[in-house]
């Protein structure tokens, strides 16, 4: 007769399983970190390939349209553009890599169930990311170019500096990829307890004011209506938050 052998259910060895000592986390984010720029280093050799395309094509067109005159004043002005504008390229191949590094380092505080969405919400942030960047591309930069090039007296020439002018246009595109996160950081603050819908709706009138005051301050214009153009999409953002936030409320 077969003899079974019975083993003992121990639930301290199993949370030690599962629980990770502070040095196993930071081992844990310096692979994650290694993992990111192996795929920014692969983006940025991507976007190499394609550099005149990227700085001709795409980022000089807005100067273009508004007749805009741009001038290298450095020796290795435009190799070091090059470089830049690959490696920003690079970041942006490379970001559904990025953002699954860092969701694969949060995952061991998210439940069971909430793991296989990881695939899901690393599309989701790709795709708000470059719906951001699709959005000052086409929306604020242009209003930017007019502003800047027809602004103050008409004795002066405006012209400018390449890298200053490319600082200038990979800022805003990167800045307005960032504020479309807002969803997903709305979703990850209300997974650690930080930001509950209730919170949201509660001051939903002062963030509305926030916005339209900081829509003052950042729109490349000074009428209203490019206030407004940028101000709606953050209402927008700001609602879409609060809907993911109940979601991850209702889920937790």
């Amino acid at each position: 007769m077969a003899t079974e052998e019975i083993t003992t259910y121990n639930p301290s060895e199993e949370k030690e399983e599962k629980e990770m000592s502070f040095l196993e986390h930071l081992e844990e984010l310096r692979w994650r970190i290694i993992y990111s720029l192996i795929g920014v280093g692969a983006g940025t050799l991507i976007a190499w390939i394609f550099v005149d395309f990227l700085v001709d094509d795409v980022l000089l067109m807005p100067a273009r349209r508004v007749g805009l005159e741009l001038q290298n004043l450095k020796p290795f002005g435009q190799l070091m553009l090059y470089f830049e504008v690959a490696m920003v390229a690079g970041i942006i191949i490379s970001l559904p890599n990025i953002f699954f590094q860092l969701w694969k380092f949060i995952a061991p505080a998210l439940r069971k169930n909430e793991k296989k969405y990881i695939s899901s919400i690393v599309a989701f942030s790709t795709l708000c990311f470059l719906i951001g960047i699709a959005f000052a591309y086409f929306v604020m930069i242009p209003y930017s170019m007019k502003f800047i090039r027809y602004f103050g007296s008409s004795n002066i020439k405006n012209d400018f500096a390449i890298d200053e002018y490319m600082t200038i246009i990979l800022n805003i595109m990167l800045a307005a990829g960032l504020v479309f996160e807002l969803p997903m950081i709305s979703f990850f603050l209300t997974k650690l307890g930080i930001l509950t819908p209730q919170f949201m709706r509660k001051y939903r009138r002062h963030a509305i004011v926030i916005i339209f005051i900081a829509a003052a301050f950042l729109s490349p214009g000074t009428d209203p209506v490019s206030q407004i153009i940028l101000a709606v999409p953050l209402i927008l953002l700001y609602e879409i938050s609060i809907l993911i936030s109940k979601y991850s409320r209702r889920k937790s």
